[in-house]
């Protein structure tokens, strides 16, 4: 990668305690968000993805290790990123188009320009005629756009996405996966992304981080191969299953680093200049 990271871990640290015994959650984390690039971070339940959000968000602080966006200081320091959670968190007092105006103004953006941006975007991603509704009568999915266009609007460098389709039936997250990519493609913001599903991070991502269990560390690096703007028949392509099973294998060992770190690539639909980044690829033994 050249250039400055738009987004950077260094070495990060965190543990809680609980009583008077240490829990470790986090055991070194490195790791760079370019700008305009799609991250995601895939590992098992615990792992300590939730809590990277976080320490990114400045809600709180690590024990060790250091955060910067654009090359400046972070760590510890809120209002930096933009954050959707796993559960759309709409104030159901509100209206769709209030939600994300009364966003963008805490934000610091003015109430009028909050307002006209608001309206502006609804239409445009389709959802125009629910803007003076209340949340409550909105899909789980419509809930979900909304929220992801709050994070979208909200003046900052970095998009932290926290599991968002996970609420969501299979036919809808399909169908959210879609309509996520198309609007990406459009804006290219950084975004870092925590899934729990392989064939997500597959779909969505330009580099995959793959954790170990707690404490957590990067197990593997992996740069997605396929093009974009990326099909939505994707997963059918021998080596999207090929590197779902290599990923997959990594996981269900638990974490065990017993073959070193390394790039995954395959050669099948790569990126024109995308090899030099990779190292062959090693398939762990057991």
């Amino acid at each position: 990668m050249s250039g400055q990271a738009k987004l950077e871990l260094i070495d990060i640290h965190h543990q809680y305690s609980r009583g008077k015994k240490a829990h470790p959650v986090l055991g070194g984390i490195s790791l760079t968000v370019a700008n305009g690039e799609f991250v995601t971070l895939l590992g098992p339940s615990g792992s300590g993805k939730s809590t990277l959000f976080r320490l990114i968000g400045g809600v709180e602080r690590p024990d060790a290790g250091r955060i910067l966006i654009d090359g400046a200081e972070t760590t510890g320091r809120r209002g930096q990123i933009s954050y959707m959670p796993q559960q759309a968190s709409l104030f159901p007092w509100l209206s769709v188009r209030a939600n994300i105006a009364s966003a963008l103004t805490t934000a610091g953006v003015e109430r009028r320009q909050a307002e006209a941006l608001a309206a502006k975007w609804l239409d445009r991603i389709g959802l125009g005629d629910v803007a003076n509704e209340y949340p409550r009568v909105l899909s789980g999915g419509m809930q979900q756009r909304v929220s992801f266009l709050r994070a979208l609007l909200m003046p900052r460098g970095v998009m932290c996405l926290d599991e968002p389709f996970a609420a969501l039936d299979a036919l809808t997250r399909a169908d959210m996966q879609a309509w996520l990519l198309r609007l990406w493609e459009e804006e290219r913001r950084s975004v870092l992304f925590v899934t729990h599903s392989i064939e997500e991070a597959l779909t969505l991502s330009d580099r995959i981080y793959v954790l170990s269990k707690a404490p957590a560390t990067v197990l593997r690096e992996i740069r997605v191969p396929f093009e974009r703007p990326r099909r939505a028949d994707v997963w059918k392509e021998p080596a999207f299953v090929a590197l779902k099973e290599e990923v997959l294998a990594l996981l269900e060992r638990g974490g065990r680093r017993t073959w070193p770190m390394t790039r995954i690539c395959t050669p099948t639909n790569m990126r024109p200049g995308a090899a030099k980044h990779c190292s062959p690829k090693r398939s762990p033994r057991a």
